[in-house]
């Protein structure tokens, strides 16, 4: 792969049947005001359809929006897909209306952050500056 040089690219998804992106289009627009690149995708994507934009993007991660309480399902539905396609590589971040409860199990599915409710897009954009593309001592 080599080092990946220029802005880093996340895609932004809302995926399943949520109709709320208000959120999504927020943290978008704090990651491109931070200087990444932001593929957004629009409401109702399917995991296929995430997985897919991502890899045809190069995206370095992908940020995923769920309020409408299918996060267990959708998240491990990604990374699935991104195993499959040999795409591992691209880390999966997300938020929304997720419960306490649920944030380990997804973590160690393999979601590399969850962002509750109160999180705000500084505390998002550091988290995505510090952990994408770290050189994983290849």
């Amino acid at each position: 792969m080599g080092v990946a040089a220029g802005p880093i690219r996340v895609v932004v998804a809302k995926p399943g049947l949520d109709g709320h992106d208000r959120g999504a289009k927020v943290i978008a627009r704090a990651l491109r005001d931070a200087g990444m690149e932001v593929i957004y995708t629009g409401l109702h994507q399917t995991p296929e359809q995430i997985v897919g934009t991502a890899i045809q993007e190069d995206a370095d991660a992908i940020g995923l929006s769920i309020l409408s309480g299918a996060h267990n399902t959708l998240f491990a539905a990604v990374i699935e897909l991104l195993k499959e396609r040999d795409a591992e590589d691209i880390l999966v971040f997300g938020g929304g209306i997720i419960p306490e409860a649920d944030i380990a199990p997804l973590k160690e599915k393999g979601v590399a952050e969850i962002f509750t409710p109160g999180a705000t897009t500084a505390s998002i954009v550091e988290w995505v500056r510090a952990n994408v593309r770290q050189p994983a001592g290849t």
